[in-house]
């Protein structure tokens, strides 16, 4: 897997003169050229990226469901994650930019202990934040203000840049719970799907299939784990491994006060390894044990 290791190699590969600032740019897409090279079949890189395409028109995907839009849409990538690009398909009208920032940029500040609260660095690509022309406007105005700072480079550049990152990251956190609210069509049938399966998996369960995880319903429903979790945390106060602990109590409930079958059969049949771990999160959840809330039906 090809890595590239410096934002000075990303402007190269975008025929762009070197960054004003090594470990932070904003790059105009309006002024890019994208290089033929085998790097974009597959590559790495090791900083942050924040993606804004601005005018664009088509469709988009959200899990099952395709949307319109018509203003501008903006994604974000964790270093480290593997991307391509397919360079055919590169407008060379592109109209947006990239705010590109080295992971070594944060250290020694705060941000660096909290940008991984901002789940959306772990969304899918077609989990993008539509903007209206307000919100693109408020973070393009960020984008010029870091653009110009990068020309200062002394003791308080990486405090004001940082400050002005964490301020659109704050923004993008608004305008997609903003966003999980005002789709909801789309988001009612994601709902209604996590309700399904979560309801047929535990119906349909077997002794050995193991405990649910967040992963694997993500992928059941072809959406990012992160991105289950937050909508499912705007639409109902509650990630997806909260549900899945709740079912797993009303399932637990249902089996010790219906059945006959011990504590350590019911906690086989619920996925868990060992009956221990099955009696902590039952009294954490109920503040009973299981033969305590077996017996309260006696």
């Amino acid at each position: 897997m090809n890595t590239i290791a410096s934002i000075s190699k990303f402007h190269q590969l975008l025929s762009l003169p070197e960054p004003k600032h090594p470990l932070v740019s904003i790059i105009n897409l309006s002024e890019s050229i994208f290089l033929e090279d085998e790097i974009w079949k597959g590559f790495v890189n090791r900083f942050y990226c924040v993606a804004l395409k601005r005018n664009a028109t088509g469709k988009i995907r959200y899990g099952q469901q395709h949307y319109d839009y018509d203003k501008g849409v903006l994604s974000f990538t964790a270093p480290n994650q593997v991307q391509y690009l397919d360079l055919q398909n590169v407008q060379c009208d592109s109209n947006g930019y990239l705010l590109i920032f080295h992971e070594d940029f944060l250290l020694k500040h705060s941000l660096a202990n909290t940008i991984s609260s901002y789940g959306f660095f772990s969304y899918a690509v077609n989990e993008a934040l539509h903007l209206s022309e307000d919100e693109e406007n408020n973070l393009i105005e960020i984008f010029h203000k870091i653009d110009k700072e990068c020309q200062h480079i002394d003791q308080h550049t990486q405090e004001i840049i940082l400050s002005q990152i964490e301020l659109l990251l704050n923004y993008s956190k608004r305008f997609y719970e903003r966003q999980f609210i005002t789709r909801k069509s789309g988001n009612h049938q994601l709902l209604t799907r996590f309700e399904t399966y979560l309801n047929e998996y535990f119906e349909n369960s077997s002794s050995g299939k193991g405990l649910l995880t967040v992963h694997q319903i993500a992928e059941a429903m072809n959406i990012s784990p992160n991105y289950l979790s937050d909508l499912l945390r705007i639409q109902t106060g509650q990630n997806t491994q909260q549900h899945i602990h709740e079912k797993l109590i009303s399932k637990a409930k249902e089996k010790l006060s219906t059945t006959e079958l011990s504590v350590s059969e019911i906690a086989y049949e619920l996925g868990f390894e060992h009956a221990q771990s099955f009696s902590t999160l039952f009294k954490k959840k109920t503040k009973l044990s299981p033969l305590e809330f077996r017996q309260s039906f006696s």
